[in-house]
């Protein structure tokens, strides 16, 4: 049904209960401390996350640095191994180059003392390194005695030792006595102190010029 206002009154507002804002302001602090406790936490995980990326960037460049040293040091390593080997193939070159030319020189050696004692002769002669083994036989044990000097004047040897030296049995007839002797080269060549040789009294001495010849 309609109803019709006839007399003309307005009709009073209604009047708005008063909002209690009391209640509302705990709430207010609450969501603000919940927003700046999260802003907060916020940028501490962001910076926790940008050190442990730049941490984990850093292992895996020392990881990087780390492999490469190992691959030089392994090399490194092959360098030092061919090192040796060549030392080696150099060192065996030169006892070679060594061997070879001082074989002469040694035969000479052993040649010119052997011609200094008499009623002597040898039998073999092994060179194992710098040792040498002389086997031989003499007429009486003066000689080798004298050869053994000989070979100590010489200079070219040293720690000469005799090892053996009987009379032979084989050969009733005449007096022979078979020796063994050892000795050692000198590594580099004739002793400093080895006795020089004689020279004729009235040789100038090395250095001095000699005396003109009187004319006659």
């Amino acid at each position: 049904m309609i109803r019709i206002n006839l007399l003309g009154q307005l009709k009073p507002k209604a009047t708005r209960r008063p909002v209690d804002t009391g209640a509302a302001m705990p709430l207010l602090f609450i969501a603000a401390g919940l927003i700046f406790g999260c802003a907060i936490l916020f940028y501490f995980y962001h910076s926790w996350q940008t050190q442990l990326n730049d941490e984990n960037k850093r292992i895996q460049q020392l990881q990087a640095q780390k492999t490469e040293l190992e691959q030089i040091k392994l090399q490194v390593e092959a360098f030092d191994k061919q090192k040796i080997v060549l030392q080696q193939r150099v060192q065996t070159i030169e006892q070679l180059q060594r061997d070879r030319t001082g074989g002469q020189e040694l035969l000479d050696q052993v040649a010119n003392t052997v011609s200094r004692a008499e009623n002597l002769w040898l039998t073999s002669m092994t060179k194992k390194g710098a040792e040498l083994t002389l086997q031989g036989a003499s007429a009486s044990t003066n000689s080798v005695a004298n050869f053994i000097t000989a070979l100590k004047r010489s200079g070219y040897f040293q720690k000469i030792e005799i090892k053996e030296a009987k009379q032979d049995d084989k050969n009733a007839g005449v007096q022979t006595f078979l020796f063994t002797i050892n000795a050692e080269i000198a590594p580099s060549g004739p002793v400093a102190n080895a006795p020089a040789q004689a020279r004729p009294a009235n040789a100038p001495a090395a250095g001095t010029p000699a005396a003109p010849a009187k004319k006659g």
